[in-house]
């Protein structure tokens, strides 16, 4: 089962084109190192300093075994810092844990329509 994780932030305008250039950085870097995918979502609408990392897992367990070799791994942490310490506003993150629903479980008690 497909996980989902969302994390929002809000970026330094001072700090925009760096933050990007940042943001491109960190999701080439994880989808060419790690077996999950990136995508940066930049704002349409709502907050225009307000962006967001979203990244594919096959399932949960895959995503504690990518974040831990992410976390081992120095030039990751190095590219993660930068954003964290230097483009993005403190205490603004949030992140969001989803999964997907692939079939509906057929219960015993569930009777057919015909």
């Amino acid at each position: 089962m497909p996980v989902y994780v969302y994390q929002t932030f809000e970026i330094k305008q001072e700090k925009f084109k760096e933050a990007i250039e940042n943001l491109q950085d960190i999701k080439k870097y994880r989808n060419d190192q790690y077996d999950h995918t990136v995508e940066i979502l930049v704002p349409i609408s709502g907050h225009d300093y307000s962006y967001a990392i979203f990244a594919t897992y096959e399932a949960l367990a895959d995503m504690e075994i990518q974040n831990r070799k992410m976390y081992d791994d120095d030039d990751y942490l190095k590219l993660l810092g930068n954003l964290f310490l230097d483009h993005v506003v403190q205490g603004s993150m949030q992140t969001q844990i989803y999964r997907g629903i692939n079939k509906k479980i057929a219960n015993k008690n569930d009777k057919e329509v015909h």
